[in-house]
């Protein structure tokens, strides 16, 4: 178990800024996600932390020790791929036992270990089959006992489960959490899944475009995006570009189409701004301290446990899901409908250009 810091942290590749001076402290066993993007850097700064690539400028420390240009398998970073990359002519057996065999342990010790780490992944009985006899799931677990069994001081996972259908990648990401509050080991995983990293991480990172937008536990990020970006990356919401027309210390009233908001909470100069609504905050029916606006029902779409109400405030779409049909049943596709939200739910953020 190991904590890593990067400072300042730069990477090009020819004209390309990959990373833009990347700052990142991954606690002692916690498993910590970088989310965001295809594009945006992660599986860059991924490889930097496992010493597949090396910084222009930076530094990498895992615990005091500076490994910025040791490699790999000196910093005792191990990195399962998103492939895989088992070795097809070679049993699970040893798969698992490669990394071993290297160290030159006897043959004892490897028996003791392949055991070990097979056990682990629940994959005891499987030692003598090969990864065209598995399933993708089974494989994945290969992957990872092949890692874990050599003992390195951090685990990195580059987006471990895209291979996988949606079943296998429920069943595979709560195997993944199992294992590493098992070991207690450091983990940093790599993903594009919004849903995946938020019911996987301790703290995840939202990287965009070479940079580090915000770093928080996954309630933080959801329910407190401090960025434009943040705020529509992280699952669906309502992003409405408004004005600020009057302030009053912390509190602004802005205006969208021709709608006003009194008494919202923005610190920010910037009078270009948009309001952040997660639709589940969005009632159909009157709450405290609520702001209320009326426009048009343009879909109402059923999912099951929730129902999605759409509708129109000028031309800006804005969406309210709800548990339950008892405020749906009197609504009508262009009939009028008026959404509540309590004040307290709605965030003011600057305008980015995204």
């Amino acid at each position: 178990m190991v904590s890593v810091k990067l400072e300042n942290i730069v990477k090009t590749f020819g004209e390309t800024v990959a990373l833009k001076g990347i700052d990142l402290e991954i606690k002692h066993g916690e498993l910590f996600t970088l989310l965001g993007p295809s594009g945006c850097g992660k599986s860059t700064t991924l490889r930097i932390i496992a010493g597949l690539d090396f910084p222009d400028s930076g530094t990498v420390h895992f615990d005091q020790d500076d490994v910025t240009y040791m490699s790999s398998s000196e910093r005792g970073a191990v990195l399962v791929f998103q492939n895989y990359a088992l070795w097809p002519h070679m049993s699970v057996y040893d798969n698992v036992a490669y990394g071993l065999k290297l160290k030159k342990l006897s043959k004892q010790e490897i028996d003791q270990k392949v055991k070990w780490a097979l056990e682990l992944v629940r994959l005891t009985g499987f030692e003598d089959r090969y990864p065209t006899q598995l399933s993708g799931g089974q494989q994945q677990r290969v992957a990872i006992a092949r890692a874990l069994v050599v003992e390195p001081r951090i685990l990195l996972l580059d987006e471990p489960l895209s291979n996988l259908d949606a079943k296998l990648r429920l069943e595979m990401r709560s195997e993944i959490r199992r294992i590493q509050r098992e070991l207690g080991i450091t983990v940093l995983y790599v993903t594009h899944d919004q849903e995946e990293a938020m019911a996987i991480s301790d703290r995840l990172a939202v990287m965009n475009v070479g940079t580090v937008e915000q770093v928080g536990t996954p309630k933080e990020i959801y329910e407190e995006p401090r960025t434009e970006f943040v705020a529509s990356f992280m699952g669906k919401t309502n992003v409405v570009p408004a004005k600020v027309v009057d302030r009053e210390g912390d509190k602004v009233s802005v205006e969208f189409e021709s709608y006003r908001i009194d008494g919202l909470t923005y610190t920010e100069k910037s009078d270009d701004v948009v309001i952040v609504i997660r639709p589940e905050r969005i009632n159909l029916h009157p709450v405290d301290n609520a702001v209320s606006i009326t426009g048009k029902v343009d879909l109402i779409e059923y999912y099951g446990f929730f129902i999605e109400v759409v509708g129109m405030f000028g031309n800006t779409r804005i969406i309210s899901r709800t548990i339950g049909d008892k405020d749906i049943k009197k609504l009508r596709p262009q009939g009028e409908v008026t959404f509540y939200i309590n004040r307290e739910d709605i965030l003011v953020l600057p305008k980015q250009n995204l």
